[in-house]
């Protein structure tokens, strides 16, 4: 009888032994992945900024496209004086009503 509640215990000493190594490892491992989850998310912010960057430029080249006389741009170009025009008119009624 003794001798079972020995084994027993020895052998709960082993498992808990094996679950403190597995429990530091997985911490180890969790470290490792949070790291590369931030490097990772700095580098998805970077290239979502380098993407909004060159989808401006792209539009930026559209428009001097059309406004070099590229008939494949003259909508854009249409659009784009539509717009600034609508934005002077909404100043011009800003500064009517404002008594200016």
């Amino acid at each position: 009888m003794l001798q079972d509640l020995e084994n027993n215990f020895s052998e709960l000493e082993k498992k808990i032994l094996l679950l403190q190594k597995n429990y530091k490892n997985l911490t180890e491992r969790f470290s490792e992945l949070s790291i590369e989850h931030e490097e990772l998310k700095t580098k998805y912010d970077e290239e979502r900024r380098r993407n909004q960057v060159l989808a401006e430029e792209q539009k930026n080249i559209k428009l001097y496209s059309a406004i070099s006389g590229n008939p494949e741009h003259n909508r854009l170009m249409k659009n784009h004086i539509n717009r600034l025009v609508k934005e002077i008119d909404f100043c011009i009624a800003q500064l009517q009503n404002s008594g200016l």
